[in-house]
């Protein structure tokens, strides 16, 4: 059997992902039965344990494909869970992992856990919305990679209420992925449980008996003579921490083992002790452990699947952890108590689908932790909690398509974890993150068409990963994120119109790169860099004049990328770099004279991108690259069929503008497109919005100007225009976050 490094890749939706958190802490500390380790199964040897469990994070809205960490990632599984929503049957990133597993030739160990909707939805009239098995889980994947009309039926363990419930997906999932049968694990895991349990439960039952006894002893102390003041008092102190323990410690425990009818009879003895002292005579520990057993008693509700009743917990305790509050206004843990109830709330309604009830109870916690931060603005829990709060409302927002509001949320995350940074310099995971959000605004920027914003954003984590890279030189992975992050500044400065510094920048990225496949010739990640950092560097060369320079660049590109491609035919980011470079060749030729030679390339680009676009038909990135070749074709043809060349410019126009972003990539070849058809006025109206955006490529400039067109910015140069210039920088302006 093949060695992997990850016993199972975990693909969710960002909607999902309380359930991707819960799932991969669930198997990573799943004690498999000791009686079953080291049998011989289809799946290969039982392990002693699950781990490691790799979990992508997050999804990236912006991002053109899958990053470079989650394809590695894929190819060392042995195993691929999905977790199972309406909201992952329609994200394109879960189809392109359950995808790219498939096409890795391990498509019999793909693994379901249904959370929400209906399996094969959308083979019901007009319930095409409750689908939640993705795509590629419903049809088998050919020999090209690609999906086919053969229907497949996914392995599937079902968690939703009335189903298989939580516990026993679980169990279901284990034992298909350890190929054992279900009701021998189920068996082994109750003798286990029943074991661990006999000790659990004794231990409860003992410290529920003396918390009641302590508590009456207390009650009845109280109603008897002064001198039994001070006893009472005692009694009931060691009766609080009794309970303390029973939320604290012992929830945890019962946790662990899953017990959450013993939880919540454990929760429930609480409020009964709650309930016993008289309603004039509450401490506040008491009053604050009642709210905290109240919580608990909504998480166990929560987990069970019980939302309403959850909420009427949660709602509950938010009247102590109010009361709390404001009977301690400079308390800060008072604060963030009754935040975090808030946002309790605020989780059950997102779950609910109440997205506006969800932003009002989070932005409750925000006001309250916004509060207390200026009690205590040095507290990192305190802006923990609060970035985590903001970036809850972000989410919200974006989910309601409001990217304005969501971005002035990332904005505050970014200088919350700036702060936590600067405590804490040394702390490179942080700074690592710090880059991240850098990141992810300046994809959400350019996707809005704000390319100012965009290269700040790329500007601040290409300084935070060189300096990364300058603490630690000999770490590799650090030294290619600098290369990513500098390339990805530099097609962005090159959309801005600072032509010299984007060469400059993708210049670094090449030379870091080839540097690298020196250290380690077979890693494909290093050979991948190569390729398309030159590849865009040669485009910015050519049309700079410098025709020498950017043929022996694409040239090692393109022997790169069909090195690359020979090695793995199925994998679409190649096919698509591939495409890429010989679009540039075909530039290439194109300036140099050779028109029919470049047609003979545009063409080979145009047929591997037209399978793209069939197999991806949301990828922007495959969209602009297939719109860009239709372009320079219809240049070429422009003389022998000009009928043609029209035909082919209006189909272009048609793709492009059902593009509905800002993204200044988009709207660049509209301008173009327009121009070649003779409607400038529309293109005057269209270059306005990407002048407005910061938008400065000095190639569209020049056309405008060539069209008697005013598109005046800070000192143009004048350049030749080409298609290519806009696909050539569209490759990947950001990664998922890893």
């Amino acid at each position: 059997m093949p060695q992997f490094k990850y016993f199972a890749f975990i693909s969710y939706s960002h909607a999902d992902r309380s359930w991707g958190d819960w799932l991969h802490k669930a198997l990573e500390t799943y004690p498999i039965p000791s009686r079953l380790v080291g049998r011989d199964t289809g799946a290969g040897p039982i392990p002693n344990s699950l781990a490691p469990i790799f979990r992508d994070r997050d999804e990236l809205p912006s991002a053109t494909d899958l990053s470079r960490k989650v394809n590695e990632a894929l190819a060392q599984s042995a195993n691929l869970i999905v977790i199972c929503s309406p909201q992952s049957a329609a994200s394109r990133w879960v189809n392109e992992e359950i995808l790219g597993f498939k096409r890795l030739g391990r498509a019999e160990r793909v693994f379901c856990l249904v959370v929400d909707g209906e399996p094969n939805a959308s083979d019901l009239p007009g319930r095409a919305s409750e689908e939640c098995f993705a795509p590629a889980l419903r049809f088998e994947a050919g020999v090209d990679g690609n999906l086919t009309a053969q229907r497949t039926e996914p392995i599937a363990a079902d968690a939703r209420a009335g189903k298989d419930g939580k516990h026993n997906a679980k169990l279901k999932l284990i034992s298909g992925l350890l190929d054992i049968g279900f009701d021998e694990l189920r068996q082994r895991e109750q003798q286990r449980r029943t074991r661990r349990m006999a000790a659990i439960t004794a231990l409860a039952l003992v410290v529920m008996t003396v918390t009641i006894a302590l508590a009456i002893s207390a009650v009845i102390a109280r109603n008897g003579a002064e001198v039994a003041r001070q006893a009472a008092e005692r009694r009931q102190k060691q009766a609080e921490h009794l309970v303390g323990f029973m939320l604290g410690d012992l929830n945890d425990k019962l946790a662990q083992v899953q017990r959450l009818d013993i939880m919540e009879a454990v929760d429930d003895q609480a409020m009964q002790y709650f309930q016993s002292l008289p309603t004039t005579d509450v401490t506040d520990e008491a009053l604050a452990q009642r709210a905290k057993a109240l919580e608990k008693i909504g998480s166990v509700r929560m987990d069970q699947g019980h939302l309403p009743a959850a909420m009427q917990a949660y709602r509950s305790s938010l009247k102590f952890a109010a009361a709390l509050a404001e009977a301690a206004p400079k308390n800060p843990e008072r604060q963030m108590a009754h935040a975090r109830t808030w946002s309790f709330i605020g989780k059950n309604y997102w779950y609910q689908g109440r997205l506006e009830d969800a932003l009002r109870a989070f932005r409750s916690a925000q006001a309250i932790l916004v509060r207390a931060e200026a009690l205590a603005p040095r507290d990192h829990q305190l802006q923990f909690e609060l970035a985590t709060t903001e970036n809850n409302i972000g989410h919200v927002l974006e989910a309601r398509g409001r990217l304005d509001e969501a971005m002035a949320h990332y904005r505050r995350v970014l200088a919350l974890c700036g702060d936590l940074v600067a405590a804490e310099p040394g702390n490179g995971e942080w700074a690592t993150a710090l880059g991240s959000a850098h990141n992810n605004l300046g994809s959400l920027a350019l996707l809005r068409g704000d390319l100012a914003t965009a290269v700040a954003e790329y500007r601040a984590d290409d300084r935070i990963e060189a300096a990364l890279t300058a603490r630690d030189p000999k770490d590799n992975n650090q030294r290619e994120q600098m290369a990513i992050a500098r390339a990805t500044l530099g097609r962005t400065l090159a959309l801005s119109g600072d032509i010299d510094s984007a060469i400059r920048g993708l210049r670094e990225s090449v030379d870091i790169a080839n540097q690298l496949t020196v250290v380690d010739p077979s890693n494909t990640s290093f050979q991948e860099d190569v390729a398309l950092y030159g590849s865009q560097l040669a485009g910015l060369l050519r049309q700079r004049g410098d025709l020498s320079g950017a043929t022996q660049l694409s040239g090692r590109s393109l022997a790169n990328w069909r090195a690359l491609t020979r090695q793995e035919p199925s994998n679409a980011r190649w096919q698509q770099g591939l495409a890429e470079a010989t679009l540039e060749h075909a530039e290439q030729l194109r300036a140099g004279h050779q028109p029919d030679a470049a047609r003979v390339q545009a063409l080979a680009a145009e047929k591997t991108l037209g399978a793209l676009l069939l197999q991806q038909p949301d990828d922007r990135a495959v969209l602009l690259a297939a719109t860009a070749t239709q372009l320079l074709l219809a240049d070429l043809d422009e003389k022998q069929d000009a009928t043609a060349a029209a035909r082919m410019r209006n189909e272009a126009l048609q793709k492009l503008t059902a593009v509905t972003t800002g993204d200044p990539r988009v709207l660049a070849l509209q301008v173009r497109t327009l121009i070649a058809l003779g409607r400038t006025t529309e293109a005057e109206v269209v270059f306005e919005r990407l002048r407005k955006g910061g938008y400065r490529d000095p190639g569209e400039v020049t056309l405008m100007d060539r069209s008697h067109i005013d598109a005046t910015h800070e000192a143009p140069i004048r350049i030749a225009h080409d298609a290519s210039r806009q696909a050539s920088l569209v490759a990947s302006t950001s990664t998922q976050p890893e």
